[in-house]
């Protein structure tokens, strides 16, 4: 389930850098249909996932919180993906 997690973490946070990009007019407007549907679908996996993952871990709310709020600051996704790494290796 953490690799899962970790996977679903990773693709969510470089499609919230691609989003952002069509803001700075990196990439055309055309394709921000396409780009937020992608974004939208794989920000809800993350979601569940982190739900589902905080429930078998049996961590606290303010641990689901931590990476609810990791899910909205851009690069964020860079501290997570080492933090589970790091535990995974313990």
């Amino acid at each position: 389930m953490l690799n899962i997690f970790r996977i679903v973490s990773l693709v969510e946070g470089i499609s919230f850098l691609v989003i952002l990009s069509v803001t700075l007019e990196l990439i055309s407007r055309e394709y921000v249909y396409v780009l937020g549907m992608t974004h939208g679908v794989l920000f809800m996996l993350y979601l569940v996932f982190s739900l589902v993952l905080a429930g078998k871990k049996g961590w606290p709310l303010t641990g689901w919180l931590g990476l609810f709020v990791a899910s909205i600051i851009p690069f964020a996704f860079i501290p997570v993906e080492l933090y589970f790494k790091k535990m995974e290796q313990a």
